[in-house]
């Protein structure tokens, strides 16, 4: 599984980290081993520029994902078919201000958006009620799956 983390914002940021949580949400998720996914952390101005071009949104947001193969998770039985997964775009700033909100870590409010991320470009959503309670308790579930070996690797 190719995951490539390029931190273009400035910020420190714990790319192992990211790398290793992406690898074990998309495993949990059955995407094939040869899928491709790209995490670009970047800086409030780029992110309002991707925000203001692809959302018509202003300011920045705190995570974009930009999919390619459009591909869906896969089974107990069968993983995705290999491509290319998409972009996770994270804007380390934002995640600053929403962790401190949060009451919880920079780091840990990084891997919830790049969990985030990355279930939108396995196709989740949380337009509905009931898909964000779908997205949101899978989210949960990857994130504290991963927060719970983070010791012992």
């Amino acid at each position: 599984m190719s995951v490539e983390v390029n931190n273009e914002s400035g910020v420190a940021a714990d790319e192992a980290e990211v790398v290793a949580l992406a690898r074990h949400v998309l495993a949990a998720m059955h995407v094939h081993p040869q899928a491709d996914l790209s995490v670009v952390l970047v800086d409030e101005a780029a992110m309002t520029q991707l925000h203001v071009q692809w959302m018509d949104e202003p300011g920045p947001t705190d995570v974009l994902s930009f999919p390619m193969d459009e591909l869906r998770p896969g089974s107990d039985t069968e993983d995705s078919p290999p491509g290319l997964l998409g972009d996770v775009v994270v804007c380390p700033q934002v995640a600053v201000r929403q962790a401190r909100a949060a009451g919880h870590s920079t780091g840990e409010e990084m891997l919830l958006l790049t969990t985030h991320g990355i279930l939108h470009l396995l196709g989740y959503d949380h337009a509905e009620p009931a898909e964000e309670k779908e997205m949101f308790e899978l989210q949960r579930k990857l994130l504290l799956t991963f927060l719970s070996t983070r010791g012992r690797r």
